[in-house]
């Protein structure tokens, strides 16, 4: 998921896991400023230890992505084996940075390495490597019972524990990761009340589970004393929530100058994708979305873009590379997604035969819910 603009409430790191782990990529990151620069002359020190940071700060960079790749969108294959690499290296990193730190317990770089190894193994675990897990946890544990540790830490560490056992679940589908997101973040609302951060996720989940569950936890979102961003944006989804039956009205030029009117195909089961070439989600999402168009479109299936590229070009030239056979719209103005409150994308809506909106999430199960629309009789 990309967020757009500017208004959206800003989605936490450890949120990025969950995620990304449902649309199979990820890239690891280390986010400390100061991560990479030389030790502080504080103390005399060793060659010896010297080289053995050199070792944690290489070993804490990701393997890079194949070059072919800049050329080639890679299969998903591909990509799932990319990511079972650079688990496996935040693994490693993260074991280079324990034994630094074991070795070297007084050298002024000791107390980074630790850092280092937390949020490498917290890496490693979010893109799937089981094995660390209990490292992880034990880490997480240690650092729970510190009486010091401000609230601010301590959210952190449980927010990241519950989108961990979110992400367990990504092999159950998206239905089952989400269902374990909120009973983890129920439990952090017991705990943390007054933390914006809980309404933020109960946002996220209200926007991915089905409609009538989405405008319970959008009206508890604005009936509570959330920050007034995560009312403006719970209020927004219910906004869009309230499109579903009722007939969706879209008309544009398409890039190649025909004029699309959704009013006028009826007897179509119609996707309606949000979407961008520089939003990874969306393009990882390409494969799966040409898969069901080729396998419905006899049926009775059609697909509108609608891209919030920046430049024109770009969009043309992605189209015509990737041979997308269906009709796409230049929005860079965002004019598509001020009306219809596009926070992020990729986002796709489905419309029946009808030209009634039916569905705001048509990413899980796309293929079973059009041949469900198709199936439906006139």
């Amino acid at each position: 998921m990309t967020i757009r603009g500017t208004t959206t409430i800003p989605i936490m790191r450890i949120l990025f896991f969950a995620i990304a782990a449902l649309i199979g990529l990820f890239s690891i990151e280390v986010t400390r400023a100061q991560a990479d620069k030389p030790a502080a002359a504080a103390k005399p020190k060793s060659s010896e230890a010297d080289a053995a940071w050199e070792e944690v700060v290489k070993a804490s960079q990701p393997p890079p992505p194949p070059e072919e790749w800049k050329k080639t969108r890679p299969s998903a294959e591909a990509i799932a084996k990319h990511r079972l690499d650079q688990s496996e290296a935040a693994a490693r990193g993260a074991q280079k940075a324990k034994d630094f730190y074991t070795r070297f317990s007084d050298h002024a770089k000791a107390d980074e390495a630790r850092e280092r190894e937390f949020e490498l193994l917290e890496a490693a675990v979010a893109m799937g490597n089981a094995k660390v897990a209990p490292q992880l946890e034990a880490l997480e544990a240690a650092r729970l019972k510190n009486p010091a540790l401000s609230e601010d830490e301590r959210f952190q560490l449980r927010a990241s524990a519950v989108h961990r056992n979110a992400v367990s679940k990504t092999a159950e589908g998206q239905a089952a990761v989400f269902a374990e997101f909120e009973k983890g973040v129920r439990n952090l609302q017991k705990e943390f009340p007054k933390r914006s951060e809980v309404f933020e996720m109960l946002l996220v989940i209200a926007s991915q589970t089905d409609a009538e569950k989405g405008r319970k936890l959008a009206q508890e979102i604005v009936s509570s004393d959330a920050p007034d961003e995560a009312k403006e944006s719970a209020k927004d989804l219910l906004k869009k929530l309230e499109r579903i039956g009722t007939p969706l009205q879209i008309k544009f030029t398409s890039l190649d100058r025909k004029e699309i009117d959704l009013s006028k195909m009826r007897g179509k089961v119609v996707l309606v994708d949000f979407w961008a070439t520089w939003c990874g989600p969306c393009v990882a999402e390409l494969p799966k979305v040409k898969a069901a168009y080729d396998k419905l479109h006899s049926k009775g299936f059609e697909i509108l873009g609608i891209s919030f590229d920046r430049q024109k070009e770009a969009l043309e030239k992605f189209v015509a590379k990737e041979k997308i056979p269906w009709p796409q719209h230049f929005d860079g103005a965002g004019v598509f997604g001020q009306q219809f409150s596009i926070s992020a994308i990729p986002t796709m809506w489905l419309v029946d035969q009808q030209g009634i909106l039916r569905d705001l999430n048509a990413r899980e199960d796309l293929e079973g819910k059009v041949e469900r629309l198709l199936a439906e009789k006139q």
